[in-house]
C-alpha cells in the first residue's frame, strides 16, 4: 500500500523515469505510454494557444494600419431620417420659410402625345415632369460627394414642391410596377423630384377653318398654395428645358413645334375683379393672367377683398396642323362627284320624268347623309365651318339641278298648252265647210283629236272618190260646178297637210333640247369650278 501511494505521487511527467525502476516488469511499459500520451497533449495545448494569440495580435496591426474614415452613405446601420435628419426639422414649411422666395426650377420631357380630341376639345399627353431646388435641412456629410436616391416613400416625409396642371380634366402618376416617382438628394442639400404623369387639359380650338386648320395647345404649371413671394417657378434651361421625342406622331395632325413660355397669373375673390382687355371692373370671382402685372383692384379701392395673389406660371404650347388627305377622301371628293352627278339629269330628255326626278333625289339624300355625318364628329360650334361652306354650297347646286328640271317640266306643260292651242286655231280656220263629211267627224277634227289616217281620208274623198260604178254613171250627169269645188278643196287640203308634218317637226326638236337644259350644261359647271378656285385659294 505505501508503495503504491508513493509511485502515485511521484507520477508526473518529469519524475516517470526514476519510479521506473521500483516497478513491476509488466507495469513499465503501460506507465511509459501513459507518460508519452500526457506529455503529447500538453504539447499540443501549448502551440495552440500561441497560434491564436498570434493571429489575435497580427489582426489588431493590420487594421490599425489599413483603416478608412467612415462614408454613412454606405453605412448600413443608419437609417434614412437619421441620415436626412428628418425628424429633426419640420417638413410642413418650406425651406427658408419667412425668408426669400425659394426657387424651383422646372424641366419636361415629352414621351407621348396621345390623343386630340375635337369633340371635347381637350388633349392627352403624357411626360416626365422634374424639379430642382435646395433645401439645406436635407444636406448630409459624405467623402464621395455622390447622391443618394430614394422612392416615392421619401417623398410624403419631406418637403416638395405643389406643382398642378391648370385646366386639367384628369391627371395621374404611372404606379406599374410601383409609385413612378425618384427622388434623388445630394450632399450640398440640392433635391431632384421626378415623376411621370399622364395629364388630359383643355385646349381652346378654332374650327372656323376646319379641316383647313392649325391648333396651338398649352400645358401650364403653376403652384397651388405659394405665390411669387414664396415660390419662383421658373424653366431650368429655358427653351431647352423641354424636350421631346421624334417617334412622336399623331393619325390626323402634323407636330409642327413645341416652345415654352411663362408668365404672373393673378386669383383673387372680390367684389370687383379687373379684366384682362382694359381697366374696368367685372363682379364675381375669377383669374387673370398678364406679363406685366399691375396692382390688385382690392388694393386701390375700397370694394372688400380676398386676395390671394400672384402666382408663376409656365406654359407648355405646342403647334398641331391637320392633315387634309382624309378628308378630302372621306369628304371633299364624295360631294364632287354627287354634285358632278346632278349634272347628268341636263342630258337626259325630259319628257323621262321618273329618270331625272329620282336622280336629282338620290343626289340630295346623299349629301345630305354626308353633312350629317362630318357635324357627327365635331363639336356644336355656333359659327360656320370651311367644311361646312364646301358641303352646303354643294348641296345647293344638287338642289338647283332639281329646281332646274322642275322648272323645265313646267314650262313644257306650259308650252304643249299653247301649241295645242295654235294647232286648234289653225285648223279651224284651214276647214271653214265640211264638205259632205259627217257632222261627228267634223267635230272631232276641230276639238284637236284627229289623226292622220283621219287626213288621209280626207285627202283621198276629195282626190280619188271611191264610189260603186252605178254611182259614177249618175255623177257624169251632174253639173260641173261641184267638182271644180272638189278639186279646189282637195288641193287646199294637200297644202295644209305638208305645212303641219313641217311645224310638227321643228316643234319637236325644240321641245327635246330645252332652252334651259341647253344653258344649265354650261352655267353648273362653270359656276362650281369658279367657286372650287375660290374656296381652295382662300383657305389653301
Amino acid at each position: 500500500m505505501n508503495r503504491l501511494g508513493r509511485t502515485s505521487k511521484s507520477l508526473t511527467c518529469g519524475s516517470a523515469p526514476a519510479s521506473l525502476l521500483n516497478m513491476p516488469y509488466l507495469t513499465k511499459p503501460l506507465l511509459l505510454l501513459l507518460c508519452l500520451l500526457v506529455s503529447g497533449e500538453c504539447r499540443k495545448h501549448g502551440h495552440r494557444v500561441r497560434r491564436w494569440t498570434g493571429t489575435t495580435e497580427s489582426d489588431k496591426h493590420g487594421t490599425s494600419l489599413t483603416k478608412k474614415p467612415p462614408d454613412v452613405t454606405k453605412s448600413r446601420k443608419m437609417k434614412t431620417e437619421h441620415l436626412l435628419k428628418v425628424d429633426d426639422h419640420d417638413f410642413t414649411m418650406r425651406p427658408a420659410f419667412g425668408g426669400p422666395a425659394i426657387p424651383v426650377g422646372v424641366d419636361v420631357q415629352v414621351e407621348s402625345l396621345d390623343s386630340i380630341s375635337e369633340v371635347d376639345m381637350d388633349f392627352t399627353m403624357t411626360l416626365y415632369l422634374r424639379h430642382y431646388w435646395k433645401d439645406e435641412r436635407l444636406s448630409f456629410t459624405s467623402s464621395t460627394n455622390k447622391s443618394m436616391t430614394f422612392d416615392g416613400r421619401l417623398v410624403k416625409k419631406i418637403w416638395v414642391p405643389d406643382v398642378f396642371f391648370v385646366h386639367s380634366k384628369r391627371s395621374f402618376i404611372h404606379d406599374t410596377t410601383t409609385d413612378n416617382i425618384m427622388l434623388r438628394v445630394y450632399p450640398d442639400g440640392h433635391v431632384l423630384y421626378s415623376l411621370r404623369v399622364t395629364v388630359t387639359a383643355a385646349c381652346n380650338m378654332d374650327f372656323s377653318r376646319f379641316p383647313l386648320d392649325s391648333q396651338t395647345c398649352s400645358l401650364e404649371l403653376e403652384s397651388y398654395a405659394y405665390t411669387d413671394e414664396d415660390l419662383m417657378l421658373y424653366w431650368k434651361s429655358g427653351d431647352e428645358s423641354l424636350s421631346t421625342d421624334d417617334r412622336i406622331s399623331l393619325s390626323q395632325f402634323l407636330i409642327q413645334k413645341f416652345h415654352t413660355t411663362s408668365r404672373l397669373a393673378f386669383y383673387s375673390s372680390t367684389d370687383a375683379v379687373m379684366s384682362d382687355d382694359d381697366d374696368s371692373f367685372l363682379s364675381g370671382a375669377g383669374e387673370w393672367s398678364r406679363d406685366a402685372p399691375p396692382a390688385p383692384p382690392c388694393l386701390t379701392t375700397a370694394a372688400p377683398c380676398c386676395v390671394s395673389g400672384w402666382y408663376n406660371r409656365l406654359y407648355i404650347n405646342f403647334t398641331l396642323r391637320r392633315h387634309i388627305f382624309f378628308f378630302l377622301l372621306q369628304t371633299y371628293f364624295p360631294a364632287t362627284l354627287m354634285v358632278m352627278l346632278s349634272w347628268v339629269s341636263f342630258w337626259i330628255d325630259r319628257r323621262a320624268v321618273p329618270a331625272r326626278v329620282s336622280l336629282g333625289i338620290t343626289t340630295v339624300l346623299t349629301m345630305s347623309t354626308i353633312i350629317t355625318g362630318v357635324n357627327a364628329s365635331m363639336p356644336r360650334v355656333s359659327y360656320i365651318k370651311a367644311v361646312d361652306i364646301y358641303l352646303w354650297v354643294s348641296f345647293v347646286f344638287v338642289f338647283l339641278s332639281v329646281l332646274e328640271y322642275a322648272a323645265v317640266n313646267y314650262l313644257s306643260t306650259v308650252q304643249d298648252r299653247r301649241e295645242r292651242k295654235l294647232r286648234e286655231r289653225a285648223r279651224s280656220q284651214s276647214l271653214p265647210c265640211t264638205c259632205g263629211i259627217s257632222q261627228t267627224r267634223t267635230m272631232t277634227m276641230l276639238d284637236g283629236t284627229y289623226s292622220e289616217a283621219d287626213t288621209n281620208s280626207l285627202a283621198g274623198y276629195t282626190e280619188e272618190p271611191m264610189v260603186p260604178e252605178e254611182e259614177q254613171e249618175e255623177m257624169q250627169d251632174v253639173p260641173e260646178k261641184p267638182e271644180h269645188m272638189v278639186v279646189h278643196l282637195s288641193v287646199s287640203s294637200e297644202s295644209t297637210t305638208t305645212k303641219k308634218k313641217k311645224s310638227l317637226r321643228a316643234l319637236n326638236i325644240i321641245q327635246n333640247t330645252h332652252a334651259i337644259d341647253k344653258y344649265s350644261r354650261m352655267i353648273f359647271p362653270g359656276s362650281y369650278i369658279f367657286f372650287n378656285l375660290i374656296y381652295w385659294s382662300v383657305y389653301c
